[in-house]
């Protein structure tokens, strides 16, 4: 059956809708434990044994704790402005070849394919909190949001009838083959081990991306559990000051999911986000344009009423 697909409307951040037939559309059902055995899942565990085994052959070491941290940080700002505000929101313009680079910056964070990202989280926004949610943790609990659903097979292909405006792109579709996704991340692996060796590649490179992984994952979990929500969204969504510091501005998830395609999403001059100050400064030097913002109406949206806001969205959309 054909069913309608919400993506952010480039112009005004609401929804329009495109026919779409996903082959995810269904209640998830059990599988056996062997389908999790895949060299993509093997290889996800064995970074995080890389990362442990590395620290304890090295030593522990500030400066190797200052280099994870930096690149955590410097890692985190790409895939926030790449992955999430580019790719799958379209929140700003930029040239191809910044496209490109873009799309090489985000997939060194070692998250597959950039249509892939992008075609599963405009799915996440059409379905948050429903049944088909690819990870709600208030339907499926918080280890499946946080990195159950993809380690899962169910949610290894891409549906690319939704990301229909990046897979025009042959250099987009090409680094989205399962062949060629882990190229940017391996190749930053390898600069790391060339330009500081063993430790620079457990630190800047195994530390890192076991930090980068679970914070950006976070946003899926935790954001959907701790916090509060200034809008009325119809699910779970969460503004979370601690997030966003730790995610460079993803922490207000509750104003995202109230204007998908803003730019910014620390609506207030009090809410950090350095995600959106970090593109300021870019779209200074030409690269990057039209960087949409929040209208002043959507911001200052009324709160929901008491009892809407002691309702359970989850309830509230099976309702």
């Amino acid at each position: 059956m054909t069913k309608s697909w919400l993506v952010a409307d480039s112009a005004r951040g609401t929804n329009q809708a495109m026919l779409h037939t996903p082959s995810t559309a269904q209640a998830l059902s059990p599988v056996p434990w062997r389908s999790y055995l895949r060299a993509t899942t093997l290889a996800f565990w064995g970074v995080h044994i890389a990362a442990v085994v590395g620290v304890i052959a090295c030593g522990f070491s500030w400066s190797g704790v200052a280099l994870a941290v930096g690149a955590y940080f410097v890692r985190m700002f790409v895939v926030t402005a790449a992955y999430h505000r580019y790719f799958s929101h379209r929140s700003f313009k930029t040239s191809r070849w910044f496209q490109f680079a873009l799309a090489l910056g985000a997939q060194s964070a070692a998250q597959k394919g950039v249509i892939w990202w992008a075609s599963h989280h405009r799915w996440h926004h059409k379905q948050s909190d429903g049944e088909l949610d690819v990870h709600s943790p208030g339907r499926r609990g918080f280890w499946y949001s946080h990195l159950g659903w993809i380690l899962r097979p169910d949610w290894q292909k891409t549906d690319e009838t939704s990301v229909s405006d990046l897979t025009k792109y042959p250099e987009l579709r090409v680094l989205n083959r399962r062949s060629m996704a882990m190229v940017p991340t391996v190749a930053l692996a390898l600069a790391f081990l060339f330009i500081g060796g063993g430790h620079a590649l457990v630190w800047g490179y195994f530390v890192s991306t076991v930090l980068l992984w679970h914070g950006s994952f976070s946003v899926n979990s935790l954001a959907h559990v701790f916090g509060n929500q200034r809008y009325a969204t119809g699910d779970t969504s969460k503004n979370n000051l601690l997030l966003a510091l730790l995610t460079t501005g993803e922490g207000w998830h509750n104003n995202h999911h109230h204007y998908q395609s803003s730019v910014r999403q620390g609506f207030r001059w009090w809410q950090i986000d350095v995600t959106y100050y970090l593109l300021r400064l870019l779209a200074l030097t030409g690269l990057i344009w039209d960087l949409r913002e929040p209208p002043a109406h959507v911001v200052a949206a009324p709160r929901p009423e008491a009892a809407s806001a002691g309702t359970d969205p989850i309830q509230a959309r099976a309702a």
